[in-house]
């Protein structure tokens, strides 16, 4: 990863994380991906008084990079949030990222004050479930 990407990276989920919605956790986070073709889309979280229906800043993020340039494959990802400390994405968020992240993927997290820390992905979410183990069932010897 060149600090240049993790520059922008930070850069779009600051800029993201000023639009967030959110009223009920007074926590506001900030995401952005970065694709194998170097393009950034960057996302904030959306709360809604229905809990469950709220939308994370990462599942934002990867809506934007999916609506404008369709599936691709994520070599990085940053999650920014507006307390002193980082914060890692939640458990789903690792497996919304699972969906697209590159077999060398790097996850930052930044808080609002310093720099980012970096992890590498398959470290983030180790024994991600993923297309393998789907494909992988769906063949008749599955042993069911």
């Amino acid at each position: 990863m060149v600090q240049d990407d993790a520059t922008r990276l930070l850069r779009a989920a600051r800029e993201a994380i000023v639009h967030a919605y959110a009223p009920y956790s007074g926590f506001p986070v900030g995401a952005a991906v970065l694709t194998g073709a170097g393009d950034i889309f960057a996302g904030c979280n959306v709360e809604n008084a229905a809990y469950p229906l709220g939308l994370c800043a990462e599942a934002a993020a990867l809506g934007a990079m999916v609506s404008a340039v369709g599936a691709q494959r994520v070599r990085a990802a940053l999650v920014v949030t507006a307390r002193r400390h980082p914060s890692w994405p939640c458990g789903g968020c690792r497996q919304r990222l699972q969906e697209f992240m590159a077999q060398d993927a790097i996850v930052y997290a930044a808080g609002c004050e310093g720099e980012p820390i970096s992890m590498p992905f398959t470290r983030l979410l180790p024994l991600a479930f993923g297309a393998t183990d789907i494909a992988s069932s769906m063949r008749p010897d599955h042993g069911l």
